[in-house]
Parts: structure tokens; C-alpha cells; sequence
């Protein structure tokens, strides 16, 4: 059984380059997938506690079925708002889209 440190250790790389992806992305495509990488490593912390915390029971499994299912929801609305803007605006540049200044 792998021990519980490496999961952990490999969900934190994870959440860290989704978390770089958000900060130094200008592309709202790519910024979008970054926020996709960090619920990934929630999702694999869900599993590894689950697993080693209470093995009998699927808890964890089912708050990752549930995160799952809420990540494509986001990725759907989010692809649709991007779409969107870059209709109006003829860029997905998160700087260059300024919609809320007139």
C-alpha cells in the first residue's frame, strides 16, 4: 500500500501548478484548466483520506463523484462564458476584458 504522504505530496504539486496556472495565465482558457488541476488535487486528497482514514466506507468516493460532476458543470458554464466574450470582444485576454468599465 502506497503510504499517504505521497498522495499528498502529489496533490500539493498539483494545486501549486494550478495555482500558478491562475496567477501568471493571460489565456481565460488556460486559467480555466488551472482551476480544473486544483479540483483534480482536492479530488485525489478526497480519495487518499478516504482510503486510509475509514477504508470500509466510500466517503470519499462520493464527495469525488460529487466534485467530478460539479467540475464539468464549471468547465461547461465557464467554456460558455468565454465564448461569449470572445464574441463581443474578439479576445479571451483576462486583461483585455474589461467588461464591467464603461
Amino acid at each position: 500500500m502506497v503510504p499517504l504522504q505521497y498522495y499528498i505530496i502529489m496533490s500539493a504539486i498539483l494545486f501549486t501548478i494550478g495555482i500558478y496556472g491562475v496567477l501568471a495565465r493571460r489565456n481565460a482558457i488556460l486559467v480555466l484548466l488551472s482551476v480544473e488541476i486544483m479540483f483534480n488535487a482536492v479530488n485525489i486528497n478526497f480519495m487518499a483520506f478516504s482510503a486510509y482514514i475509514t477504508p470500509a466506507t466510500m466517503v470519499g468516493q462520493i464527495y469525488t463523484i460529487f466534485a467530478v460532476a460539479s467540475g464539468a458543470a464549471e468547465i461547461g458554464i465557464g467554456l460558455a462564458i468565454i465564448l461569449l466574450i470572445y464574441r463581443g470582444r474578439e479576445t479571451v485576454n483576462v486583461d483585455e476584458v474589461n467588461m464591467l468599465k464603461w
